[in-house]
C-alpha cells in the first residue's frame, strides 16, 4: 500500500510520522537530519522509490529535500505559513504535531503552495547571486557610513565626493591631512569599502563561468533594453523551470510584481504589489525599468504616460511587471525581444507644447 510520510526537519535531528493510503499510522520517531539518517528511514520502513515525504519551508528544508531525492524519494516543500493555518491545532505547536499535519496535508491533497526545489546547479546560481547582492549593500553601506562622519564633522564639502573606487577614497584620505581621528575612521572604512570590491569581483567571476552554461537563454535575455548579465541570471535562477507556470501572469505573480487586489460584488480595489518570491528578482526588474527613462528605450512612452497619470514610483513598478512577464514568455519560448509587440512606432518625432501663460519678456534697453 502506498505510504506518505510527513517530516518536521531541524538541523540537528528531524521528527517524522508515516501514514498508509487509509490514513492509518505505520509508525513516527526522531531520526539526525543526515544522509545516514534519512537513509536509514526508508531502509527501515521500506518505503518504495517515489514515496512523497512532506516537509515545511524552512533554513534546512532544500538539504534535507536534495537528499531524498538522491534516495529516490519525491520530497514536497510545502510553505510553512499555509501548514500553520491549515493546522487542526494552531495554537498547539510540536514537532510530532508538525510531522502529523504534513504527512495528513500530504496524504489528503490540501497544500497548494509547494515550494520549487531547484537543481544543484541552479541552486548554486541563487546562492551566488545573493553573496553578491550581499556585498554590494556592504559596499554601500561603507561609503554612507564614510559619508556620515564627513557630515557631522562639518566637512559636507567632502561628503559630496563620489567614492566608487580606490582613487577616489585615496584622495578623500589625501584631503584629511592633519585630521588624524577623522582620516582614521575613514581608513577604517575604506580597506572594508576594499574587501567588499574584492568579494563582489570574485563572485561576478564565477557568475560569468557560471554564465556559460545558460549562455544561449542569457543571450535572447539580454535583447531586452535595460537587462544585462546580472538580471538576466536572476530571472533564469529564480525562474528555473519555466514549464511549471501556466502563464505569464503566473510568473509575475511568483515574482510579486503584481498587485494586491480586494473584490467584492460592485468594488473592485487594487493596492501595493504583493511582494511575494525573490526579492531579489523585483530588484533587479526595477534597476531595468529605471532605464526606460532613455529616450531610446522601447519602454519609454509607457513609463511617460504613467508617471503622468500615476506618478514615478508606480510607473517603475508597472514597467517591472511588463519587463517580468517579457523575461518569463522569451524564457518560455526561446524567442528574442521584439519591439514590434510592444504597440510603439519608432522614429524621430516633433512634439508641440502649447502653454495658456508663459512668462512676461521683459524688453532690453540697449545703452
Amino acid at each position: 500500500m502506498k505510504s506518505y510520510v510527513g517530516l518536521d526537519v531541524h538541523s540537528k535531528s528531524s521528527y517524522f510520522v508515516i501514514q498508509d493510503g487509509r490514513g492509518g499510522e505505520v509508525g513516527r520517531g526522531e531520526i539526525p537530519t543526515t544522509p545516514d539518517g534519512l537513509a536509514s528511514l526508508r531502509k527501515r520502513f521500506r518505503l518504495a522509490a517515489g514515496t512523497e515525504v512532506a516537509l515545511e519551508t524552512g533554513t534546512v528544508a532544500f538539504y534535507a529535500a536534495r537528499r531524498l531525492r538522491e534516495l529516490h524519494l519525491t520530497p514536497v516543500v510545502v510553505d510553512a505559513r499555509e501548514v500553520r493555518l491549515k493546522a487542526h491545532r494552531p495554537e498547539q505547536k510540536s514537532d510530532s504535531k508538525d510531522a502529523a499535519e504534513l504527512c495528513e496535508g500530504i496524504r489528503r491533497g490540501i497544500y497548494r503552495s509547494i515550494i520549487h526545489v531547484p537543481p544543484a546547479g541552479i541552486e548554486f546560481l541563487r546562492q551566488t547571486l545573493s553573496r553578491r547582492r550581499h556585498f554590494v549593500r556592504a559596499r554601500t553601506s561603507e561609503v554612507n557610513a564614510a559619508k556620515r562622519l564627513l557630515r557631522g564633522a562639518g566637512l559636507s564639502e567632502l561628503s559630496r565626493r563620489t567614492l566608487r573606487s580606490t582613487r577616489g577614497w585615496g584622495k578623500l584620505l589625501e584631503a584629511l591631512k592633519g585630521q588624524d581621528d577623522l582620516a582614521s575612521f575613514i581608513g577604517i572604512h575604506s580597506e572594508a569599502w576594499e574587501s567588499t570590491e574584492r568579494q563582489i569581483s570574485s563572485l561576478e567571476e564565477s557568475l560569468r563561468k557560471q554564465g556559460a552554461f545558460y549562455e544561449a537563454d542569457l543571450t535572447r535575455l539580454r535583447t531586452v533594453p535595460g537587462v544585462g548579465e546580472i538580471v538576466g541570471l536572476t530571472a533564469i535562477a529564480v525562474f528555473s523551470d519555466v514549464t511549471r507556470f501556466e502563464s505569464a501572469k503566473h510568473a509575475s505573480s511568483y515574482a510579486g510584481v503584481v498587485p494586491r487586489t480586494w473584490q467584492s460584488g460592485e468594488r473592485n480595489q487594487q493596492g501595493r504589489i504583493t511582494k511575494n518570491g525573490s526579492a531579489e528578482l523585483r530588484a533587479m526588474l526595477v534597476e531595468a525599468a529605471h532605464q526606460a527613462r532613455r529616450r531610446d528605450n522601447p519602454f519609454s512612452p509607457y513609463l511617460r504616460n504613467l508617471t503622468v497619470r500615476a506618478g514615478y514610483k508606480k510607473a517603475v513598478i508597472a514597467v517591472a511587471h511588463r519587463l517580468c512577464r517579457i523575461l518569463f514568455a522569451i524564457l518560455r519560448d526561446k524567442t528574442v525581444f521584439d519591439p514590434a509587440k510592444l504597440a510603439v512606432e519608432k522614429g524621430a518625432f516633433e512634439v508641440t507644447t502649447t502653454r495658456v501663460y508663459r512668462l512676461k519678456r521683459v524688453p532690453t534697453t540697449s545703452g
